[in-house]
């Protein structure tokens, strides 16, 4: 993990009583890894989290190693102290289906409409329609209760739910459920549907995770996310730095390198003594490597302490070089706990 000492950190108990985790970032930074690792830690303990993933693309059950998920719910992957994380797909067809006969008793009509593609169509040329139905089901889940009880009546069903959500370019219009659906249904049931999903998503409950690089793209990005969900009147929660690398050498040798002044004849004779061939041209490759990992790491802090300024929590997980599996993210899991990440 980083070096950082200082800066904005996760206070104790600040997530606690938030009931929905929606995670976004710019495409590559890693937030279908991130959103998973953060319901294992959540689910520490003994915690059941619903694990939501909404663009289709699957990043869940390959990360896993699973079949491709579908609109159930399904077990898959334990915490430690006996913890369990279920995980679904949401789809805008089920997620009709499953409205209709909620609300109205109608299943077997919602399926007539999807055998004539009137689904499909509904939600193509109203793309809010879809997001209210996405979104719903994630906050669906957030207030069930054990046993299908009323509202209000008996334990949550779930302990957290985590989202991963679209990348920042889209969160936005994805979160704005009621202006989306207001050209489409000022009142009636579709209107109330949006208008709950959106007093649940501008709940204190409710947090919106950033995930960020220490580049210059994504943390564009996470600023403006950040500014854009605040103006929207829901909750920026942590920015999770992803993908850190901590320094490779010690901090004098940095500052060295980044002002020009590493000896290069030094690092010949050293590299001669150990016996190398051509001492001179290696230093000159050796140099030129400290330089540019000198000048990456004054690039990252600078970025880092734009982060900071943002204000919000800021966690890190480290690089995962092997790739990302199962094991690894367990282990990401433990980093954030280990940063204060708990339910």
């Amino acid at each position: 993990m980083s070096e950082r000492e200082d800066g904005p950190r996760l206070s104790p108990g600040a997530f606690a009583g938030v009931r929905l985790h929606i995670v976004t970032g710019k495409g590559g930074t890693g937030k279908t890894t991130v959103a998973a690792a953060l319901a294992l830690a959540l689910a520490a303990g003994g915690g059941r989290v619903l694990l939501v993933e909404v663009e289709g693309r699957q990043g869940v059950a390959s990360l896993l190693g699973l079949p491709p998920l579908s609109a159930e719910e399904r077990p898959v992957a334990s915490a430690p102290g006996g913890g369990r994380v279920l995980a679904l797909a949401a789809d805008a067809e089920a997620a009709l289906l499953e409205y209709l006969e909620m609300f109205y008793g109608i299943r077997r009509a919602g399926q007539a409409l999807t055998r004539l593609g009137a689904v499909d169509f509904a939600t193509s040329i109203a793309p809010g329609l879809r997001d209210v139905l996405l979104t719903g089901k994630a906050t669906e889940a957030v207030g069930r209760r054990e046993g299908g009880r009323r509202r209000g009546e008996g334990p949550f069903h779930y302990d957290a739910v985590v989202m991963d959500a679209p990348p920042t370019g889209r969160i936005g219009r994805f979160l704005n459920v009621t202006s989306e659906v207001a050209g489409l249904a000022r009142v009636g049931p579709v209107r109330g549907h949006a208008d709950k999903v959106t007093e649940a998503l501008r709940s204190e409950r409710t947090l919106v995770h950033f995930v960020s690089l220490l580049e210059e793209m994504p943390a564009q990005e996470t600023r403006d996310g950040v500014a854009e969900i605040a103006a929207l009147g829901l909750n920026p929660g942590a920015v999770v730095v992803n993908m850190a690398r901590p320094p490779l050498l010690p901090e004098a040798d940095l500052s060295s390198a980044a002002e020009g002044r590493l000896d290069r004849e030094e690092l010949a004779a050293g590299l001669e003594a150990a016996g190398l061939e051509d001492p001179a041209g290696l230093a000159a490759s050796l140099a030129g490597e400290v330089d540019a990992h000198a000048r990456r790491v004054l690039m990252e802090r600078r970025i880092r302490s734009e982060l900071e300024e943002l204000g919000r929590p800021l966690l890190d997980l480290p690089l995962v070089a092997d790739g990302v599996d199962l094991a690894a993210l367990e282990g990401l899991a433990r980093h954030l706990a280990d940063q204060g990440v708990r339910r």
